[in-house]
Parts: structure tokens; C-alpha cells; sequence
């Protein structure tokens, strides 16, 4: 089977993630998306991330009705920090018989030349890069980074742009910050998401 590998923090898992995760389950020729959920580093604290079993957790609860999208702790197994350069070796090790591939957005595509290894991942693996509507805060940060896309990975055989996918300028951390502020968030989550973290009063 050929895997798209979707890697993020999930914190929480939002419809944003889940149309761009089944557009590629569906109008790609990906056979499934596994929703890598990334694991703390226990070295860095970061305010406000959910423990992972609770983001695994709410990732399989989105997802559970539908048979090509997968939630993956695989990178819980792993060293920390995790790289994805890593990440794909043992993934090859361990399933042999799949082929795996990266879904990212276009703003990741800007800095995929500053990732370990990453003319090796590129050789090996196709890059599935959908457009990223930048929230403000991100925007600016882009800017400060000051940032641009290579030339030759925009032309590189292995980098397919799906202009097609829908996005949303939508947040996790937009998420986070309205939960706290008693906003209401239910058409942000899927019910059973918004169900767990309200049932865990998670963010508040």
C-alpha cells in the first residue's frame, strides 16, 4: 500500500486536519493517511499540550468511522527529539511492503531544506503539499524567518502540489485559546472530539 504520512502535535485534532487528511485518502492515489501523532519532548515543556494519550486518543476518536485514515503513535517509540528522516527509517524497516510518503503544507515546504537529511527523504519519498492559509500570528513569523521555497524543490518530480485541497484558517491553538474563553467551538471538532475534551474539560 502507498501511506501518506500526516505528522502534527493534534492539540486538538480539528475538521481543518481531517478534510486535508481524506482529500488525500480520496482524490490522491494514497491508499490510506496515517495521522502521526508527534509525542512531547519531555525536555521541553510546552504550555498548554495535551499528554499524547489524550491527542491519540481524540485522533482515533475523529477518525474511527472511516477505514483509510489511521491514527499512528509511531513516533512514540522513538527517540526524542523525533525526525522525520528517522521516522521513515523505521517505518521502511518495519513494513516493507508499504510505500510512504509526506503530507505537508506549502509553509513546510519553505523550510524542508533546513530538515535533517533532507535531500535523502526527498530521493526516497514523495512530498503531497497542499496550500497553507497562514493564520496572522504565522504570517508574521514567516516573515521574520524571511523564508522562501526553493526552486528546485517547487520542480523536483517528487513534490506534488495539490492546489485543489480545500484548506481552513482554522487553528488548533485558535481552538485552545476560544475553549479558555467559554467560546463556542463545536463546528471546529467533530462531535465525538467535542464530546472528549468536554467531557475532560480540556483547555479551560
Amino acid at each position: 500500500m502507498k501511506i501518506g504520512l500526516y505528522f502534527g502535535t493534534f492539540n486538538p485534532v480539528h475538521v481543518g486536519h481531517l478534510v486535508i487528511a481524506n482529500y488525500m485518502a480520496d482524490y490522491t492515489d494514497l491508499d490510506q493517511v496515517w495521522l502521526v501523532v508527534s509525542p512531547q519532548n519531555p525536555l521541553k515543556e510546552k504550555k498548554g499540550l495535551l499528554p499524547d494519550y489524550h491527542r491519540l486518543a481524540l485522533v482515533r476518536t475523529a477518525i474511527e468511522d472511516n477505514v483509510r485514515l489511521q491514527a499512528s503513535d509511531i513516533e512514540f517509540k522513538l527517540p526524542i527529539p523525533s525526525y522525520t528522516a528517522t521516522t521513515l527509517t523505521y517505518l521502511r524497516e518495519k513494513h516493507p511492503n508499504h510505500r510512504f510518503a509526506l503530507i505537508m503544507g506549502e509553509d513546510n515546504l519553505r523550510t524542508f531544506h533546513k530538515w535533517q537529511n533532507y535531500d535523502l527523504i526527498l530521493d526516497r519519498h514523495k512530498l503531497y503539499v497542499y496550500p497553507r492559509v497562514l493564520t496572522t500570528q504565522e504570517e508574521e513569523e514567516m516573515r521574520k524567518i524571511g523564508t522562501q521555497t526553493n526552486n528546485q524543490l517547487v520542480s523536483h518530480p517528487n513534490v506534488i502540489f495539490c492546489e485543489e485541497a480545500p484548506v481552513m484558517k482554522v487553528s488548533s491553538s485558535f481552538i485552545r485559546r476560544s475553549i479558555k474563553e467559554g467560546k463556542d467551538v463545536r463546528y471546529l471538532l467533530t462531535e465525538p472530539v467535542h464530546s472528549y475534551i468536554e467531557e475532560m474539560h480540556f483547555y479551560k
